[in-house]
This record gives structure tokens, C-alpha cells and sequence, in this order.
């Protein structure tokens, strides 16, 4: 299912390395050679499943049940397993987690911003694994105000996140949402700042999105039902009971969902309603939330468009442009029939994005695959794309919510420079380093080298695939690498720094991002080739470029790793049906695995607003195909790589039970003797572990595990 935020592979966080090459031997017995001879079982209970007259026999349906003990017993045994067959790998774990974590300025701060009068930022104090969030009245020289210290409030949970802080109008009370169980359902809470007091209000049940209006006292705020699909918007004014709020818009159409707003001119909110395929946006003067909404162009198939306002309303649509365009209305003329070209179609150029100025408009523009930004002023005097003096990266605007502001805030990063903020001054032209991450222990980006090649797929489409690994790489064959690809719902995959992943290029891995179709990397078009009944050409891309990366020596089948998580699960779930010798090791990270059983059952979340990507299976044509290449149904007796699957007991987006069931069915059908693991974390959800650090204890596992079956686990001694 859709994932948030491309978790593991592409962490933008913090990191560094320790510039030294381990001792390592490619011949070791792997210690997986002393695997107990008997993973855990699960009870087979056939339950037949029928749609379009075809009877699919499901043993391990059962496991649906979180609350069943017996399910739960056996995710505990699954993971005792885990733990047995890595136990002489625990010492290495330990070592990356903590040569990973010692890459982590601990005690720091971000750049701050200025909103409204106030200067805000969040700092990191030694050994804390949540963000203070502070702002200063004014000027940077002001006395620091303490907003929102989360390792306090965090204090009595396993997991803890706060989410969407957000101050009123006035600047004096502070609004944000807590989940404490990883499900991503958030209970919004209310501080006042000025007295240091929280108020009485608490809306539960919530997305964790929410708008003040500029009255100072009224929020509206997104309710999620059982499917854990943002149903209503309601309006809370604070000092009344949450349960009395009444509902201001209602959504009917159970393939859309609801998200809520503030324009860039803060004038007006916006309530989006949203599906892979159409929009619709209603809009309300911010000064009077007791007033009419107002639809601002009604729905209608295949027309997607998304709104702003500046100096008049702003509008990015697909309409008669695959690749987007920019159009502009005035006051009151919001239907499409008044829209007028502000940016034109371009075959060439896929516009991703926009940020207004009250002197220029900001734009995001990806041109062969790489994300270029461009200025251009309301007077038409300037129009220019910002240099950074890299081939391949990935840039984006950073919280500009100042809209008379003279900069832009952009953070970059590319595959060997660590994330760098710099602020743009827009007439000027001069680019500013606000801040560069700093990484601890001795990392040189001069010790990497980046690389972006071209696969040709079998229908002959040109295929990017980005490259890092350190200096003195052998393109022999012989050296592990690890392919990573995600190719679903139009996200892009870009070049990203982690320093986590240090760990792994210096102890003789390369790391590459195969930027399938499905993804949005090369246009529009890249994405509509990749879903529905295209959906197939996300699996042999990446089989593609696996093939070519052997083909030209950057590897070979017994060093080639795969990695994906979520929808890059399913990846990786189709990949090793598919090719299966392709492949040393896999790791499939909360994998949505089984695509027509989730895909049929609406009361699973997210699954309606999800047919526009995968297809509706109660319609026959998209059943047969995506039943062709469901993971959990294909799964044949034949030899598979080494494999570790992880999921989260919480999980939101991807149910726990789709790679349980997946493992389960893996381990009667299988033939070779490959290790298959299956990590549950029973405390934690879609995005892993909450906190700073804790998460890469799981990253430390899937690195051991992949540098274990590479040969390239460091010698003791």
C-alpha cells in the first residue's frame, strides 16, 4: 500500500563514516550455515475465497486476527527464529548500530524559520531521541521559548510521535497530534503557550492534520473512519466538547479521501478531496469559519488539479497536459472554463510542483529525471533556474510559508553530498548555505563516486539507474551491491544521501536506484506505464536493470541484494517469483504482498482509494491480471534467494498479516535451504521504530544480514 515516506534505503538523516576498510573475507562460511534445523510451523485452516467463479484456497487467512493468541504466538516464534539464526551475527548488529548512531551530531539544531513574527526551529539535545521545538520572538537574539519538549512526552510510551505542530494566528496557542500506538491515528492537543498549560480540549480519532482559522479559536480538522480513510472534516471551536463538533463536509465517495489546508496567502483554508485520478477542492474565507465552503471546480474523471493562493488563485492540472501545467483564476471565477495559461504544457518538462512569492513564483520542474528549480518574477524581468553544481540530486522548497519573503529555503542533497539547506535570494540570485549536516566520523564526500547509467528494458525504454560506492570499487563482477526501487503511485525515487548506508559502502558494497516505471522520475507518462494493467513493466524494469548491472560487471548474480518496502515489497515479492536466481539476498520491508485478497476487502484500510493504482478486482479484466502477478498467490515450489521480511504488529498501510501469510507460505512451497526470516515489531508500525536512534537498530539487522550472506562481515581479531 502507499507508503509515507520511503523509510530504510532513503534516510536523509545525519550520518557519517569512519574513512577506515574493514577486514573482510569473501570466502567465510556464512554464519547462516548454522541455521536451526527447524523454523516454526503455522497451522494450515484452507479457507476457499471465490470471485469471478475462480476458488483461491487461502491456509493462512486465519492470521487476519491480531487479537486470536495463536497468531500472536506465532509472529513470537517467527521471531525467536529470526533471533536464533542471527545470533552469531548480534556482536556485528551492535557494531553498525553504534558505528551508525556515532555518525549523529547529537546535540543539534535546525535553521530556523520565520512565520508570523517568530523565529521557529528544533533542536536535539545528547542522547535525545526526540525534537525540542522552540521559537524566539522577533529576532535570533531573543530569549529561546520552549514549545514542545517530545523526549518528555514521550517518556511513558513505547512509541510516541507528534505531528503537524502548528501555532494560532495570534501566536499564543500551539496545536499538534500524538499517536502512541504507530497506527497513524492522532488525538490533537492543545497548549497554551503563554501560561505553559494544556487545554482541555482533545479531539481523538484524527489524521493529525488540522488548520487554525484566523479567529485564534476555531480548527477544522480530518476524522478517520474504521478503514482508517479520512471520511469527514469537522470545525472544534476551543472550549466546547470535541464529541459536539459538527461535521462541515461529509465524503460520499468511498475512493477519495479528505486532507485540510491553509493557502500560501494564509486567506483562505482549503478541504481537498483527493483520488489517484481526480480532485476536488472547496474553499472558505479563513476570517469567517462559520461561512458557506465553496467548491472550486467540481470533480470530474482523469481531471486532477491542485490549488494555492498568492495574489490570485494558482492552479496545477493535467487538463489537456500529461505532464501538468500552471494556470491562474480571479476572485469568484474558479471553474476550469476560467483558467488561464500561466505555465504552458511541455512535452519535455514534468511540473511537479509550485511556490508563490508576492514578487516571484517558484517552481519544481523535473527534466530527464532530475528535479531543476526555477525563479521567475511577476514582472517578467527574471526567469532562471538555480545552480547547484551537481549532474544528479534531488532539491525541493522547505517550509516557505512567509509569503512576502525575498528567499526561498531549498534543502538539497545528492547520492555523496549530505542534506545542505541554503536560502535563494530570489532577486539577487545568491545562494546562501544555511546549514550542511554535519556527519560525524572522518566522512569526505571525495571518498564516493556517483554514477547515473541506463538500463534498456525489453520493450526497449531507457531506464536511469543511479550508482554511489566508494572509491576503489571493482567493476569485476565480484563486488556485493545492493539494488534498491520503490515504482508505484507516481513517487519518485531520487538520489538521496544516508549515512546510514556508509556501513555498507564502506565495507565494499555499491548501493543503486533503479527509477522504474511507476515511479514519476521521467514525467507523467513514466508513472501511467507502471499501474493498472501496465502494472507489470514495474517488475521487469527492475529485473532489467538488475540484469544490466551483472551484464556490466558491477556485480554478479551470487552478490546482487535487493531491497523494497511497502509497494517496493511487492516489488520484491513479483521479482523473486519472476527471477528468483537473480538474486543473493532480499530484503522485503512491510511488503504488500497480497494484492488481490487486500484489494477485494473494503473494510481493510486503504484499500478503496487504492483501485485507481492497482485496479478494481471485482472487475474481471483487472482480477485475472493482478492475480497473473500477486505475490502470495504465486508463490511456487522452486528455489528462492535469502530472505528477510519485516513488518510492524501496527501497521497501518500494509497489514502485519500479509507478510506473515507470505513467509507461512513461503516455507512449504520453497525448495532450497536459503534462510527466510520474518521480523515482526510488536511495538511499532508502517515507519519503523519511533525516536532519532531506535530505528536503526532494525537497519543494523537487514545490513548484518545482507553483509553476512556478501562475506564482507568485519574479522574479529
Amino acid at each position: 500500500m502507499k507508503l509515507t515516506i520511503l523509510f530504510l534505503c532513503t534516510t536523509i538523516f545525519l550520518l557519517g563514516c569512519t574513512g577506515e576498510e574493514p577486514q573482510s573475507t569473501d570466502n567465510q562460511t556464512s554464519m547462516y550455515e548454522k541455521m536451526p534445523a527447524q523454523p516454526p510451523t503455522v497451522a494450515a485452516k484452507p479457507k476457499d475465497l471465490t470471485e469471478h467463479g475462480n476458488v483461491r484456497n487461502d491456509p493462512y487467512y486465519w492470521l487476519n486476527d491480531r487479537e486470536n493468541p495463536d497468531v500472536i504466538a506465532y509472529l513470537n516464534a517467527e521471531n525467536a527464529y529470526k533471533d536464533a539464526v542471527m545470533a552469531d551475527l548480534k556482536d556485528v548488529q551492535e557494531e553498525l548500530f553504534q558505528e551508525i548512531k556515532g555518525r549523529i551530531k547529537e546535540k543539534d539544531e535546525s535553521v530556523p524559520q520565520l512565520d508570523n513574527g517568530y523565529w521557529y526551529y528544533y533542536r536535539y539535545v545528547e542522547g535525545g531521541e526526540y525534537p525540542i521545538h522552540c521559537r524566539k520572538a522577533k529576532t535570533l537574539d531573543a530569549p529561546e521559548q520552549v514549545m514542545l519538549d517530545v523526549n518528555e512526552a514521550a517518556k511513558p510510551y513505547d512509541y510516541y510521535s507528534a505531528a503537524g505542530l502548528d501555532v494560532s494566528t495570534d501566536n499564543k496557542i500551539l496545536a499538534y497530534g500524538v499517536d502512541t500506538l504507530s497506527r497513524r491515528i492522532y488525538t490533537i492537543v492543545f497548549k497554551n503557550l503563554e501560561t505553559g498549560e494544556m487545554l482541555a480540549d482533545i479531539i481523538p480519532n484524527t489524521d493529525g492534520s488540522f488548520v487554525w482559522a484566523n479567529d485564534n479559536k476555531t480548527v477544522f480538522y480530518g476524522v478517520k473512519d474504521e478503514t482508517l480513510r479520512v471520511v469527514e472534516i469537522r470545525k472544534h471551536s476551543l472550549g466546547t466538547d470535541p464529541a459536539t463538533d459538527p461535521v462541515v463536509f461529509h465524503e460520499n465517495d468511498a475512493t477519495f479521501d479528505l486532507g485540510i489546508e491553509k493557502t500560501q496567502s494564509k486567506k483562505y483554508l482549503l478541504i481537498s478531496s483527493t483520488q489517484t485520478v481526480s480532485n476536488e477542492y472547496r474553499y472558505l474565507d479563513a476570517n469567517t469559519p462559520d461561512g458557506q465552503w465553496t467548491v472550486f471546480q467540481p470533480r470530474e474523471r482523469n481531471l486532477e488539479y491542485s490549488v494555492d493562493h498568492g495574489d490570485q488563485w494558482y492552479i496545477r492540472t493535467n487538463m489537456g497536459a500529461t505532464n501538468f501545467r500552471l494556470m491562474s483564476a480571479t476572485e469568484g471565477k474558479t471553474g476550469k472554463a476560467d483558467w488561464k495559461d500561466v505555465i504552458a504544457h511541455r512535452p519535455d518538462v514534468f511540473l511537479e510542483g509550485f511556490t508563490l512569492f508576492k514578487s516571484h513564483l517558484v517552481l519544481e520542474e523535473r527534466i530527464s529525471g532530475i528535479v531543476h528549480i526555477r525563479a521567475k518574477s511577476w514582472d517578467g524581468k527574471q526567469d532562471y533556474h538555480v545552480d547547484f553544481g551537481e549532474d544528479a540530486y534531488v532539491v525541493w522548497p522547505a517550509n516557505n510559508r512567509e509569503f512576502t519573503s525575498g528567499l526561498v529555503r531549498l534543502q538539497y542533497m545528492s547520492l555523496t553530498t549530505p542534506s545542505t539547506v541554503y536560502d535563494v535570494n530570489l532577486f539577487t540570485k545568491e545562494k546562501k548555505t544555511m546549514k550542511v549536516q554535519e556527519v560525524l566520523g572522518g566522512f569526505d564526500r571525495n571518498n564516493y563516486v556517483s554514477e547515473r547509467i541506463y538500463a534498456t528494458a525489453r520493450d526497449g525504454v531507457k531506464v536511469p539507474i543511479s550508482i554511489v560506492y566508494r572509491k576503489g570499487f571493482q567493476k569485476d563482477g565480484t563486488q556485493p551491491l545492493l539494488l534498491y526501487a520503490y515504482g508505484s503511485y507516481g513517487s519518485s525515487t531520487d538520489p538521496t544521501f544516508s549515512a546510514a548506508r556508509l556501513s555498507l559502502l564502506d565495507r565494499g558494497f555499491a548501493y543503486a536506484i533503479a527509477h522504474i516505471r511507476g515511479g514519476q522520475e521521467m514525467g507523467r507518462q513514466w508513472y501511467d506505464d507502471g499501474k493498472l494493467l501496465k502494472k507489470k513493466n514495474t517488475f521487469t524494469d527492475y529485473i532489467d536493470c538488475a540484469a544490466y548491472l551483472v551484464a556490466k560487471n558491477y556485480t554478479g548474480q551470487d552478490h546482487l541484494f535487493a531491497m523494497g518496502g511497502s509497494a517496493g515489497g511487492l516489488l520484491m515479492g513479483a521479482v523473486v517469483n519472476m527471477r528468483p536466481d537473480l538474486f543473493k539476498g532480499v530484503v522485503a520491508a512491510v511488503p504488500f504482498v497480497d494484492v488481490v485478497t487486500t484489494m477485494l476487502d473494503e473494510t481493510i484500510p486503504l484499500t478503496t482509494f487504492e483501485w485507481d493504482e492497482w485496479g478494481d478486482p471485482h472487475k474481471k479484466e483487472y482480477y485475472d491480471y493482478m492475480l497473473s502477478y500477486s505475490p502470495y498467490d504465486q508463490v511456487a515450489a522452486k528455489a528462492y534467494p535469502a530472505m528477510l521480511v519485516t513488518t510492524g504488529l501496527h501497521d497501518s498501510q500494509v497489514q502485519y498479516f500479509e507478510p506473515a501469510k507470505w513467509v507461512a507460505k513461503l516455507r512449504t512451497l520453497k525448495t532450497d535451504k536459503n534462510p527466510l526470516l520474518l521480523h515482526t515489531n510488536m511495538d511499532a508500525g508502517h515507519g519503523g521504530q519511533s525516536g532519532r536512534f531506535r530505528a536503526f537498530r532494525e537497519v543494523a539487522m537487514e545490513y548484518a544480514f545482507m553483509l553476512d550472506l556478501a562475506g564482507k562481515v568485519k574479522v574479529k581479531g
